[in-house]
């Protein structure tokens, strides 16, 4: 279930408090005027860069990052807008070769309200980045692999929403993923291996019709269904081998139809919990024969908000879904997708009694993956993302901060495994 259901993203809880957070709370424009500046200054060390595996071809390197930003916002009567963007250059001290990752993020949204009952809004986020957590955007991780260059991955949706009597109300909506990694068989990073362009750039189109049930006063009740379809776009490329047969990556295009059933429920101002569940049925048309051709598996998107005292926060949830896979073919045996089970969480908590400026940040995620078809199928790849922030406010102006970031990749493939860690320091100076 790639993007079935409007919820918490997975990865940006992840990423707050990380090098690669997108800086949402330096965007935040003040009540007093409608636009916000901020540049951060961080140190860091990261010991694993490349994402690989212990041994020889693990490398390490202390670095800085420079990251400003800039947004835009206001409302005005029934219509709401921002427009944020933020950019990073790190500089990893120690790399031999393309010591600089820049990357770029541009995050948009509308909001108009035409009466009570219609309202339409529009998103859109737009990055060039190397990181996975930043690439995959708000769905389960297709890659945990980072990958060099401007990569790129944009994400929109347009939705409608209409509440046509007092018990009963629709939801329509449009969204497009749009996915185009640099990496092809001229720079792979393992020589004869598939590039990432022909195993991850693909075009993912969405269109959702949900209705909405006033069960009671803090009860809606939700039935709805998705189509969704992937088109995989890297086809002068090979997701096999060389030495292997060529494949298109277009024999992984699928036509994806939900049926879902689910709730939403406020059980009090400061705690409000989500849930909803069904079926998906894939069609993957272009598979050739010997392959899986379809498949019907269930899915699951719960989650829960909680304010358990003042300054604190919680959110916490479970995702199932089919997302896209970086494994390719051997042969004529292709890996379809996986099939990605996802927990995350995070807390934020004010350390009021030690001081009213000081805040901590902890966020968690562990995803088990099963892959479809393939040499590998039935394998599994588990993540584990551990991040801890803790910033302090010496004024409204300046704040300062140190983090630590754990990342794991346990798979049952070998030598695809590894683990990272990394630790920064910083100064945000924000008007």
């Amino acid at each position: 279930m790639k993007k079935v259901i409007a919820s918490a993203s997975l990865l940006a809880l992840g990423a707050v408090g990380i090098q690669t957070a997108r800086g949402q709370a330096e965007l935040t424009a003040g009540p007093e005027k409608p636009w916000s500046l901020a540049g951060t200054l961080r140190g860091f060390y990261d010991d694993n860069y490349d994402t690989a595996p212990n041994g020889p071809l693990k490398k390490h390197s202390w670095g800085f990052e420079v990251k400003p930003s800039a947004s835009v916002s206001f409302v005005s009567g029934p219509t709401s807008f921002n427009l944020s963007y933020t950019y990073s250059l790190k500089d990893f001290l120690d790399r031999p070769v393309h010591k600089i990752d820049q990357s770029h993020d541009v995050e948009l949204a509308f909001n108009h309200n035409f009466t009570e009952r219609y309202s339409l809004d529009v998103e859109d986020s737009f990055v060039i980045a190397q990181e996975p957590e930043l690439l995959s955007g708000s769905g389960p991780t297709a890659t945990a692999l980072r990958s060099q260059g401007d990569n790129i991955h944009n994400f929109g949706q347009i939705n409608l929403h209409a509440r046509l009597t007092e018990l009963f109300g629709i939801k329509f909506g449009y969204s497009n993923s749009f996915y185009d990694y640099k990496e092809n068989t001229s720079n792979v990073a393992i020589a004869g291996a598939p590039s990432l362009s022909a195993l991850l750039n693909r075009d993912e189109n969405v269109v959702t019709f949900d209705t909405r049930w006033q069960l009671a006063e803090e009860t809606v009740g939700i039935i709805g269904y998705q189509f969704e379809a992937v088109d995989f776009t890297k086809t002068s490329e090979s997701i096999a081998s060389v030495g292997n047969p060529f494949v298109n990556p277009n024999t992984r295009n699928n036509y994806t139809h939900f049926g879902y059933v689910g709730v939403e429920q406020t059980m009090r101002t400061d705690l409000t919990a989500a849930v909803r569940g069904g079926i998906e049925y894939l069609d993957y048309y272009n598979s050739p024969a010997g392959n899986h051709s379809s498949t019907v598996s269930p899915f699951a998107d719960a989650s829960l908000n909680y304010r358990y005292m003042d300054g604190g926060d919680l959110i916490v949830g479970f995702r199932h879904a089919h997302n896209a896979t970086d494994l390719g073919a051997f042969g004529a045996s292709i890996t379809l997708d996986e099939e990605s089970s996802t927990v995350y969480g995070s807390v934020v908590q004010k350390l009021t009694p030690v001081s009213p400026d000081l805040t901590l940040t902890l966020t968690g995620q562990y995803q088990n993956s099963s892959f479809n078809g393939g040499p590998f199928n039935n394998q599994n790849d588990n993540i584990y993302m551990i991040g801890l922030n803790v910033s302090y406010q010496f004024t409204h102006y300046v704040s300062g901060e140190v983090g630590y970031n754990y990342d794991n990749l346990s798979s049952d493939i070998a030598a695809r495994g590894y683990d990272r860690n990394r630790v920064y320091v910083g100064l945000t100076a924000s008007y």
